[in-house]
């Protein structure tokens, strides 16, 4: 640790900076009542600022006095400024409100703070066993001699057969339940750094994000070149440790297998007597949902930066279509202005005879087959009937909202039916919504469809009309 670096962070960093304010314990404490405690990642500024406002009026209850006379939007204002970093501010798309995130250096600050206190129950033993599972799994992906991998797999073997000859002889090895509570006091712990840690991957690729606009705002060079090195540091990002790390937890925590297995390990452990006794949080039944919640930020972050790529695309295929164009009328021109001072009507003149020669570049280039012939008068609007409607009428269905949707409802079942989903969230747009959950189902969610029983799906279109659809049984499973 160095010394100019540590004064460095001090004045920059947004962690540092909240530390040190004067209204950290309110800060902090809203903060991790707002975002953490209910793992929400966004927060439209409306719903913050009346939250604020109530927390700050109960301070003021407790007091007896005015502390923060700020209003609630100011301090959020504050927070979300560059000076400060505590909040992230953005527009999501097709919205005009702002929204809130936590950034990830203020949930780093809000942990610090909350492992200050003296922990009731510090486990040694699990962390241990933990050390040596870690060292053996290094050993044994890097163990290049065959041999030496058969005789550890052999000794494990010989292990798991003296257990289960002990077992038949009814001589059962049961965990006390100081070492019950032990481990899962340190599951507990990994999975809530799990959903910090999300946050942080996202923080990265909005950093990767940002550097890209700032690179095609200043770039002054050829685009081939540009998105040479925009792909090229992109792979880097996605190539390295941590972008390795993440695409294999997510491809781990998409599998429906681990998911299964995750939910009946939890329900099983919550189970046990020693774990009641803890009164745990009852938000690690749904963790593995919360981390797919969380995960599907981060992708949608990795989305916005291929949307930007694709924007300038098209930017430069408009720029250089437009300078073709000006190219063109500048050689019209030219031809114009020199086709007045040509002697004798003569352009050009062959000093000998020769053969004709039929060069591809010497095509002639594509002429329309007829000139439109443009009338200068007025056209009488009223005459004609130009139907406009069905440019503001198009549909646009949110795959991801009803997948979001899907998976809200599978938290507390573990199936449920298309009609029953419906109850819970109405069709918003019609049969276009129905064929996207249709879609959903044979494409991307866990489905059964029974054609031997019906079920009636009804609704009320944006005319007021009541429309209903009969389908198969569809029932989606978690």
């Amino acid at each position: 640790m160095d010394y100019q670096q540590l004064l460095t962070q001090r004045r920059t960093y947004p962690a540092w900076r909240l530390l040190a304010a004067d209204h950290a314990p309110m800060i902090a404490s809203f903060l991790h009542r707002s975002f953490i405690a209910p793992n929400l990642r966004t927060i439209a500024r409306q719903q913050l600022a009346s939250q604020l406002d109530d927390y700050l009026y109960h301070l003021h209850e407790v007091a007896g006095e005015i502390l923060f006379p700020k209003p609630a939007a100011a301090y959020l204002d504050d927070w979300a400024a560059d000076e400060r970093g505590w909040l992230r501010k953005y527009y999501p798309s097709g919205q005009d409100e702002p929204h809130y995130d936590l950034s990830s250096s203020t949930e780093q600050a809000i942990e610090w703070l909350a492992g200050l206190g003296q922990r009731q129950f510090i486990g040694t033993e699990s962390r241990l066993m933990t050390v040596f599972d870690l060292l053996r799994q290094i050993i044994d992906g890097t163990e290049l001699n065959p041999r030496a991998r058969i005789a550890e797999l052999q000794r494990r073997k010989a292990a798991i057969d003296a257990e289960i000859v002990q077992i038949g002889q009814g001589r059962l090895d049961l965990m006390e339940p100081t070492q019950i509570r032990e481990r899962f006091l340190q599951m507990a712990s990994t999975a809530r750094e799990l959903l910090s840690d999300f946050r942080a991957v996202d923080h990265n690729f909005r950093g990767l994000d940002r550097a890209v606009r700032e690179r095609i705002a200043t770039w002054d060079g050829g685009k081939g070149a540009l998105l040479q090195e925009i792909f090229g540091r992109r792979d880097v990002i996605a190539d390295s440790d941590e972008g390795k790390s993440f695409r294999a937890f997510w491809d781990l925590l998409m599998s429906p297998t681990r998911q299964d297995e995750l939910t009946t390990l939890l329900s099983a452990v919550l189970a046990l007597d020693p774990v009641r006794e803890l009164e745990p949080d009852g938000r690690l039944t749904r963790i593995h949902y919360d981390w797919l919640e969380a995960g599907d930020v981060t992708q949608r972050t990795v989305a916005r930066l291929s949307e930007q790529l694709r924007r300038y695309l098209d930017d430069q295929a408009r720029l250089e279509n437009r300078r073709i164009m000006q190219l063109i009328r500048e050689i019209e021109q030219q031809a114009l202005a020199v086709r007045g001072t040509i002697d004798d009507g003569v352009f050009t003149e062959i000093d000998a005879a020769a053969p004709a020669l039929g060069l591809p570049m010497d095509r002639a280039l594509y002429v329309p087959p007829f000139k439109p012939t443009i009338m200068q008068q007025a056209i009488d609007i009223d005459s004609v009937a130009v139907p406009s409607d069905a440019l503001f009428e198009q549909v646009y269905v949110d795959r991801l909202r009803l997948s979001a949707n899907i998976r809200r409802a599978l938290q507390t079942r573990d199936q449920i039916t298309l009609s029953a989903l419906l109850d819970e969230y109405p069709l918003e747009q019609g049969l276009a919504e129905l064929a996207t959950y249709l879609s959903l189902a044979t494409q991307e969610q866990r489905s059964t469809i029974d054609d031997s029983q019906q079920e009636i799906i009804a609704w009320t279109d944006a005319g007021g009309i009541r429309r209903r659809a009969t389908l198969p049984l569809l029932i989606f499973s978690a």
